[in-house]
């Protein structure tokens, strides 16, 4: 090879390097956008990778960082996100014109990893909305009136097994057991099948769901492959999860199928209303698509439900005037129900209410929620001197629930946890957005407040939640994962109430 012919390889090869790891780096500083310089390939998620900040937290770091910006810009990797600061703005992006944003941003190949690939989560266009209008109705009050006793039978299975071990005091892992809940709730509801995880932790199905979704493992390595590397994790056939976790709840749902129809049985759950689908429309869901979306509900059930009622178990515990005001309106209920509570009771507990919602402002369930353009938009200027700026198609938009919800313009003293003031009126309820909003807002949000409250109620009528020697307080948030979690886990001392304390 001639000396002319080296150099022209080296210009190409240094040209296209710089092509595909600079050249986007710039996006935001051509726009005006306001940002943190990027290094190359890792844009602005060094310290994230790098465990230095948990990545909720670093983007609560940029969002206060610009407190005149109505958005900011982030290199997730390579990839150019608008972060909105603007409640407004999130209003119009998730609902106002939502016709525009209507997708997520996919992660995984379709083909190679249905059970992600092909649910209502992960679906875009007009195959989101035929899913997303087929399964809506089993989140109606009535559908939750339905599924009521399911879930009161697995939440008394937990705490009375809490009460006979604690009796005396234990501390637990508060992930591992309210993960052991969850999963009996979704089995219930969502795959038609009864399991008691308390009782027998070591149950398929729960080994299955524990193993499949553990994000403190490879998953959240695996989840930032798909999502930002598509090509490269295509290409060496990484996946989220696995065939055999597909083989094994497709078993599950072709099982209850097949036994329903051959024994008419009839169950208030997920299972039921997709096999009433198909018994509608002849071109009804198959028994794969119909086991997507019961995996979906497994994996928003199993984790982030779990998390959250660890988030909410740990303000009851440090908190004692809190855990005393709710047990009060607990013995309330108890006392006008004959302590067999109805639906309508549960639901209409109000200081429940105000405390599940203060800890969803305080701890989000998610970093971050977001959304794809689909058409061409124009957002306002991001700063008073700088211009619109148009997002195109596949244009990355992200909003920060974590952010926003600590944000003292919108919540006065946001750092203290104080359920009064969703009574008081002390927040904005444009800010607040724990679940999303618009049409692609969590399905199933009452699904998961319903299955806490009844949690809850039982828990708290049997048993005293107390700080223990390893419990965080201040909470941490864990660098090691993407999803919010404590960092050295949640622990607390659930202690058996005395006889003669639990009314009856």
């Amino acid at each position: 090879m001639d000396l002319f012919t080296a150099a022209l390889i080296a210009l190409i090869a240094i040209l296209l390097l710089y092509y595909f790891l600079w050249s986007r780096m710039t996006y935001f500083k051509d726009l005006g956008i306001p940002h943190e310089p990027p290094i190359p390939i890792l844009g602005n998620m060094a310290p994230i990778m790098l465990q230095r900040i948990s990545i909720t937290e670093e983007l609560q770091r940029l969002y206060n960082r610009y407190p005149e910006a109505r958005y900011f810009g982030f290199y997730q990797f390579d990839t150019p996100v608008i972060v909105l600061r603007d409640p407004e703005l999130v209003s119009s992006i998730t609902v106002k014109n939502f016709d525009q944003f209507s997708d997520h941003r996919g992660f995984v190949d379709e083909d190679l990893d249905p059970l992600m690939g092909k649910n209502l989560f992960s679906l875009r266009g007009d195959r989101w909305r035929e899913m997303r209008k087929l399964l809506s109705p089993a989140f109606t009050s009535s559908k939750m009136k339905t599924m009521f006793s399911l879930m009161c039978d697995c939440a008394e299975n937990f705490a009375n097994y809490l009460a006979m071990e604690s009796k005396q005091g234990k501390v637990y892992d508060m992930k591992a057991i309210f993960g052991r809940y969850t999963t009996d709730v979704i089995a219930s509801c969502s795959f038609g099948i009864s399991v008691d995880s308390m009782k027998n932790p070591n149950n398929e199905f729960y080994m299955f769901a524990k193993e499949t979704m553990n994000f403190m493992s490879g998953l959240s390595i695996k989840f930032l492959m798909g999502n930002n590397f598509p090509t490269i994790s295509k290409l060496f056939g990484i996946r989220l999860f696995s065939d055999k976790a597909r083989r094994y709840f497709r078993g599950i749902v072709a099982d209850t199928v097949r036994m329903r129809e051959e024994k008419g049985i009839y169950r208030p759950d997920m299972i039921q209303l997709m096999m009433e689908s198909r018994d509608k429309d002849a071109g009804g869901l198959t028994i794969d698509e119909m086991t997507y979306q019961a995996f979906i509900f497994l994996l928003g059930g199993y984790d982030t439900t779990s998390n959250f009622l660890c988030f909410v178990a740990h303000q009851i515990g440090v908190t004692p005037e809190v855990q005393a005001k709710l047990r009060a309106e607990i013995e309330e209920v108890v006392r006008k129900t004959d302590g067999k509570p109805t639906y309508e009771t549960i639901r209409d507990m109000r200081y429940m209410d105000i405390v599940l919602n203060e800890t969803l402002r305080l701890y989000s369930i998610a970093s971050f929620l977001d959304r794809v353009c689909v058409n061409e938009f124009q957002l306002p200027p991001a700063t008073p001197d700088s211009k619109p700026v148009t997002i195109k198609p596949g244009g990355n938009v992200w909003y920060v629930p974590f952010a926003l919800q600590r944000d003292p313009v919108h919540f006065p003293d946001p750092l203290k946890f104080k359920p009064e003031r969703f009574v008081e009126g002390e927040f904005s309820h444009s800010a607040y957005v724990p679940f999303g909003l618009g049409p692609r807002a969590c399905i199933g949000n009452r699904f998961a407040l319903m299955e806490s409250k009844i949690l809850l109620f039982h828990l708290l009528r049997r048993c005293d939640l107390e700080p223990s020697a390893d419990t965080s307080v201040p909470m941490k948030l864990s660098k090691k994962t993407f999803v919010p979690a404590a960092e050295n886990g949640f622990w607390m001392n659930f202690r058996t109430r005395e006889q003669e304390k639990v009314v009856s």
